[in-house]
């Protein structure tokens, strides 16, 4: 493959590297936004609507917990079925079922409460249901989008080139919750409002999936092994590259103890903070009052978070050509590890929130070099395995991190919740900052 010529130090210079990458990566970078639109969109008001249909802190905990399940098992057969057959029909059927999955949500408060031989099934029953299939494009695809990216860019650029993919998909992690605030805001009712937002997501999945079949090019596809069961399963856990296993011990950690409290953000600020926006705002002799409700706050909040993430990921990938990939990596555990307590603690203020929501996006700092990290070691045509592998450790660990995040929140408190979630991710920072490797290409 040829060298991606292209410096990446800021988010513009990101974009135009973005469009100078293969056309292979590029279309599957439009669909990455297609899907982001989705389930951003979505996601991160889910629990929120759980709540809304009846269930109760701990089930937002339960929901977490399977999808963490999901996020453990989806990956390494996804990689497996994309090393084998290749990406273009993998993720189309990936794709698919995730636009089912937006569907089965935006139908769950319609199908209402349903007997089953004298049992009776909860609305919010359906949102665990859906997120099964809502999950696929996100999870089982995961190998598949590593191992893309891989074939297309030059070992020493593999963070630029992840920046390049990722800022262009996290404007979607920008538009979408900005977009499902502004939907938020057109019914009084959570419920009624947040299904235009599940509608349009329904669209973009179907969107996305029609992009990346018809306009991705498979000539260039890499086909790896079969599958050989649960044997092969075992030798990739032993064959797994060395440089990854520090590497994985301390993103494990950090990822439980983000786990534990995610899907609590939004009742955070919708519930225990429950903070709005309400100022007016004038301009050119007019004047605009802005009454927003917490729920609809919130969306406005991921859009600060992810605009800093914007703002800083491209530079820090340039700056990890200089310094290296794990010093970049390890400012991305910190924030991940100090934001919980940090957001429990925050007062009631608008301002307050919208600063600590700006000081998380600075976690996505690492993640293009964190990619890089693990797919780097892989060798060719089993970068979508070496991903699965690594991620079905690390998610199989995580498993159940919601849960208990959920017994202590309904339990004990959300601040003791909060508190022991910052606590588990600063151990697994230091861990990596001990004992983390450099990939060779950057050294």
């Amino acid at each position: 493959m040829e060298r991606q010529q292209a410096e990446a130090a800021g988010p513009l210079d990101a974009f135009r590297q973005f469009f100078a990458l293969q056309r292979d990566v590029l279309v599957l970078s439009l669909a990455m936004f297609a899907f982001s639109l989705g389930f951003q969109m979505t996601s991160r008001y889910l629990p929120e609507y759980i709540v809304a249909l009846g269930a109760s802190g701990f089930v937002v905990g339960l929901f977490g917990t399977v999808g963490n399940i999901i996020s453990a098992v989806y990956p390494y057969p996804g990689g497996a079925v994309s090393d084998r057959l290749g990406s273009r029909y993998a993720l189309t059927v990936f794709g698919l079922l995730s636009t089912v999955g937006f569907g089965v949500w935006l139908v769950a408060p319609a199908i209402g409460t349903v007997e089953l031989a004298s049992v009776a099934i909860q609305p919010w029953i359906w949102i665990f249901v859906g997120l099964f299939l809502a999950q696929a494009w996100k999870s089982f695809g995961l190998g598949a989008t590593f191992a893309v990216v891989k074939q297309a860019t030059d070992p020493s650029r593999l963070a630029a080139g992840f920046a390049s993919t990722e800022t262009f998909r996290r404007t979607a992690f920008l538009i979408g919750p900005v977009l499902a605030a502004v939907l938020i805001g057109f019914h009084p009712e959570f419920t009624v409002s947040f299904q235009y937002v599940l509608a349009t997501a329904v669209v973009f999945g179907a969107v996305g999936t029609i992009v990346q079949h018809f306009r991705y090019d498979a000539s260039s596809d890499t086909i790896g092994d079969s599958f050989e069961g649960l044997e092969q399963v075992r030798r990739d856990f032993r064959d797994m590259p060395e440089e990854l296993r520090p590497l994985l011990v301390g993103d494990t950690l950090v990822r439980f103890a983000n786990g534990m409290v995610y899907v609590f953000f939004v009742l955070v600020v919708t519930r225990f903070l429950s903070v709005g926006l309400e100022t007016t705002i004038a301009a050119g002799g007019f004047s605009y009052a802005l009454d927003l409700s917490p729920e609809a706050f919130f969306g406005y909040l991921l859009g600060v978070e992810m605009l800093i993430a914007l703002l800083v990921m491209a530079p820090a990938a340039k700056a990890a050509e200089h310094v290296g990939l794990k010093p970049v990596v390890a400012l991305g555990f910190a924030v991940y590890a100090t934001f919980p307590i940090v957001l429990i603690n925050t007062p009631e203020s608008t301002l307050a929130l919208i600063l600590v929501f700006a000081f998380s996006g600075l976690r996505f700092a690492g993640l293009p070099s964190h990619k890089a990290l693990i797919v780097g070691p892989a060798e060719q045509d089993t970068g979508g395995r070496v991903t699965g592998t690594y991620y079905l450790l690390r998610n199989t660990v995580v498993i159940p991190s919601a849960a208990v995040g959920g017994y202590l929140w309904d339990s004990v408190s959300p601040e003791i919740a909060f508190t022991v979630a910052s606590v588990v991710g600063l151990v697994g920072t230091g861990y990596f900052l001990l004992f983390g490797r450099e990939f060779d290409a950057y050294r």
